[in-house]
């Protein structure tokens, strides 16, 4: 049970109704209380306290006001035996059974474990089976025993399963692999047999690196050498990622030796379940790879041809005035020498600087890019395309982006060949592949005057393309995971459970109902900001700009009075404490090494042996000292144990429940008068990180410079992050942001969001509406915003805001997607894919969406919304601020 309840949830849950009450009858002193927390208890929790201390204090005293006796007499007295016989009989409970264990294992194998493999989830699961059968459970321990088994029951069931539906051709070819791997050597700086092509385990599992042909290639080689097993195409189809995640998880972890010894239904299993996961892993880096080469070409054809032109060109300015006089001189001596009569008026350099600037701007600008890009691609990185498009398969929903998919297949029919062009026999899509400004560049006249497309110039076209519709969905890629078909990212039995979808996102399965709330409101905050305006001498709107907001900035706050004495206080207390003794102390006071568990089937070190390496390694890695020097410290831990642990013990999950178990802790130790009443607002943002460029993820950032991974943190109001997640530096933040309010993971329930101006969009607005939170961000540019009207008809309405205030909201596109936009925030809310893949729909590579288009009319209602009330209170405004600088 939560140690935090506020009054509202102690009055709807431990409030005693008058037949309640008469289940205390003459009950008295510790009897009376005891019998009263225990039934309270028990209709919560559907259960007994296992310990006194499991109910919290205010719960106690709550409980002990309504039946006027004292907390302090509440004890587990002999009487308990008697008042749960009692509460039992009262809720219509019974006492579990061994069969009741069998029965809750046969479910568990059936309806559960085959989409969630968590240990604390199926826990929560089990409890509320047996209270909708209305049985007490068992102990804990019994508890925990029985889900071990039921897991146990279950993979031996998945295993024999797999084992039968794989060909016994595939088993001989994992055999191969298996025994070309173990001949190579296990060592990761084992040599990798590069002369043959063969490929280690370690590359098999080893990230792609920087972008570039090798890697391109490399990538290649893994996804072939994976295909050329021929594992079912139906093999996992119905199995979530997130149980197969566990069995590539535990495969990574072992050596060549360790699964050899498994029995052939658990190797072949979790050898098939690795490779499956990584062939998807693969070609999603693959597509990463290819889009960022794409980008990679153009981009530094540019800067070649700006750095050209900027060393080169001197611009002209008051060009209208040269012309204007060259005109009218010209006219006045219309026989004259050009020499004599136009060079006095303007100078021979400033004629050639003028035609020196137009060579380099316009149609010349871009001829010239083209060139570097045509001599980029041709020498260098077309040799990948033909590797590319005979392994990966491209394919569409949309028959608008369908002439893409022909054009792919035009260039891999022609990619052996050295013809100029493409001959006039061939079909070749041009609508849809070639952008209008550089029809020119690619349909050329030959020898007989006849329109010919050259081929070259074809494919570098067609794969800008391509990268366009890859960015925004549009094309998807069979045996991907992030670019698969955009429809499997939605959840499957929407329809069926339909009404369920909509209680548990809050919003009415009545469109109209949906839209006149948010007309209603779009009302009250325009009248409300269109009246108070003349008098808030800290907001003005202008005609400026067409329309121009001005804030004025918010007054200093002045410092907390006993701060300084505070930070004085904790210095002479704690002036030298080691992050490593912070790390130990806060395991020893709430065990969070608890919460890493191992990966393979069972652990066999004792708990106080690993709680040790566990708070090294994290140790080591965390401050980036690295296992080896951390292992040379007078602990007796070697490196290899720490390697051991590290492999094992460490990884996302295990951190992630970690992390959560610490921020809970202080949540609970945290007294009210000091921090105040629990908090339900977060603010969230990114830092740039410097890192290696054999990283996938790292990238340039455009606005920080410098290579690097982005870091986005949510930190809720008294400065505890509850969520961070690796992004790299192109990635949305609108993405990161609504990921990490959906999967914290910690008890907190975040209403209000602060961000700044790059963690919002009219799409975030959207969804974060549908979703249940309040985007609140701080907007840098907030005099170019704009206000939309609820209704037509209303021009004159709103006086003070005419000049911010543009068109009325398109209700009817919202009306005819209100469903499709349901589904997709179901899709947000249940993770059926990641959150930025399902966002990638919704950019504006694809503004012909209809769902993106509703999304925007229902951002601009909500936005809308906001800039009212955050234009008429400044006490919001400083509250913004205040949560993003905390």
């Amino acid at each position: 049970m939560k140690r935090n309840w506020e009054l509202d949830e102690l009055i709807e849950h431990f409030t005693f109704l008058p037949h309640e009450m008469q289940q205390i009858g003459n009950k008295s002193g510790e009897t009376r209380i005891g019998f009263a927390v225990l039934f309270k208890f028990f209709q919560f929790e559907a259960r007994f306290p296992t310990h006194k201390y499991e109910v919290p204090k205010v719960v106690i005293n709550y409980i002990a006001k309504q039946i006027d006796s004292s907390q302090e007499l509440y004890s587990t007295g002999r009487s308990i035996t008697y008042h749960r016989t009692q509460i039992r009989e009262y809720f219509g409970f019974r006492e579990d059974r061994i069969q009741d264990g069998q029965d809750i294992t046969d479910w568990l194998c059936k309806n559960v474990l085959y989409h969630d493999h968590e240990f604390e989830h199926i826990k929560d699961t089990v409890y509320s089976r047996f209270r909708e059968l209305k049985i007490v459970p068992p102990t804990p321990d019994r508890i925990d025993r029985l889900v071990r088994s039921s897991i146990s029951k279950f993979e031996d069931q998945f295993f024999n399963t797999t084992y039968e539906k794989l060909p016994k051709a595939s088993l001989a070819k994992f055999d191969a692999l298996i025994d070309s791997i173990a001949f190579l050597g296990e060592e990761e700086d084992e040599p990798t047999g590069e002369d043959n092509g063969q490929l280690s385990f370690h590359e098999l599992k080893a990230d792609p690196g920087r972008p570039g042909l090798e890697s391109v290639f490399k990538e290649i080689n893994k996804l072939k050498t994976i295909n050329n097993l021929d594992l079912p195409d139906n093999l996992y189809r119905d199995v979530p990622h997130k149980v197969l995640k566990k069995y590539k998880q535990r495969v990574a972890t072992e050596d060549i030796r360790e699964l050899r010894r498994h029995p052939e239904p658990i190797r072949y299993t979790l050898l098939s379940a690795f490779f499956y996961l990584r062939s998807l892993e693969i070609t999603d880096n693959l597509i990463e790879l290819l889009i960022q080469i794409i980008h990679r070409i153009g981009v530094r054809a540019e800067r070649r041809v700006e750095k050209e032109i900027l060393n080169d060109l001197r611009r002209v300015s008051n060009k209208q005035g040269i012309l204007f006089n060259l005109a009218q001189t010209a006219l006045a001596h219309p026989d004259g020498i050009i020499k004599d009569v136009l060079y006095p008026v303007v100078n021979e350099q400033i004629l050639k600087d003028l035609v020196k600037e137009f060579k380099n701007t316009g149609p010349a600008y871009r001829e010239k890019v083209h060139t570097i890009i045509r001599s980029s691609y041709g020498r260098h990185y077309r040799r990948m395309i033909p590797e590319i498009l005979g392994i990966l398969q491209f394919r569409s929903n949309n028959e608008v982006h369908r002439p893409v998919i022909k054009a792919l297949e035009l260039i891999k029919k022609y990619a052996d060949t050295s013809v100029h062009y493409f001959p006039l026999t061939e079909d070749i899509p041009v609508h849809g592949v070639i952008r209008s400004v550089n029809k020119e560049l690619i349909i050329e006249k030959d020898d007989k005057g006849q329109e010919r497309i050259n081929r070259i110039n074809y494919e570098i076209s067609a794969l800008q393309a391509l990268r366009d519709r890859l960015r925004c969905k549009e094309v998807w890629v069979k045996g991907a995971n992030r670019y698969r078909n955009p429809d499997e990212d939605l959840p499957a039995d929407f329809d069926i459970r339909r009404e369920e979808n909509y209680k548990a996102l809050n919003q009415p399965m009545d469109a109209e109902s949906f839209i006149n709330s948010l007309k209603q409101a779009m009302i009250e905050g325009l009248e409300c900001l269109n009246v108070g305006l003349p008098k808030n001498p800290k907001v003005r709107i202008t005609d400026k700009g067409n329309g121009w907001i001005t804030v004025s900035p918010l007054e200093p706050q002045a410092e907390p009075a006993n701060l300084t004495r505070i930070k004085a206080e904790l210095l002479r207390r704690w002036p030298m404490t080691s992050l490593l003794d912070v790390l130990k102390e806060t395991d020893l006071r709430i065990s969070f090494t608890e919460r890493f568990k191992t990966s393979a089937v069972r652990e066999v070190l004792d708990r106080e042996t690993l709680q040790r390496r566990l708070i090294l390694s994290l140790y080591g890695l965390g401050t980036n000292t690295g296992l080896k020097r951390i292992s040379s410290g007078k602990h007796e831990e070697s490196y290899k144990d720490l390697l051991y642990v590290r492999r094992k013990f460490i990884h996302r999950d295990n951190l992630r429940n970690a992390i959560a178990e610490v921020v809970n802790a202080i949540f609970r130790v945290r007294m009210q008068e000091i921090w105040g009443d629990g908090t339900t607002s977060c603010a969230s943002d990114s830092k740039k990180f410097g890192a290696w460029d054999q990283n996938l993820m790292t990238e340039w950032h455009i606005r920080y410079r410098g290579r690097g991974v982005m870091i986005y943190w949510h930190v809720e109001k008294n400065s505890t992050c509850i969520y961070s997640q690796l992004k790299s530096c192109s990635s949305s933040e609108v993405a990161a942001m609504i990921e990490g309010l959906l999967r914290h993971c910690t008890d907190m329930e975040v209403e209000k969001n602060y961000v700044d101006s790059h963690g919002q969009s009219e799409v975030a607005f959207a969804f974060c509406h549908l979703l249940g939170y309040q985007l609140m961000p701080r907007l840098k540019g907030i005099h170019s915003q704009k206000l939309y009207r609820p209704e037509t008809g209303m021009t004159e309405d709103y006086p003070n805001l005419q000049s911010v205030l543009r068109r009325p909201i398109n209700w009817d596109l919202i009306r005819q997607q209100y469903d499709q936009m349901i589904k997709y925030a179901t899709a947000l809310r249940l993770g059926t894919a990641e959150t930025e893949a399902i966002l990638k729909r919704f950019t504006r590579n694809n503004l012909k969406h209809p769902t993106y288009q509703a999304l925007g009319e229902l951002g601009k209602a909500v936005k809308t919304i906001f800039l009212c009330d955050y234009l008429n209170s400044e006490k919001l405004r400083q509250e913004i601020h205040e949560g993003l600088t905390s």
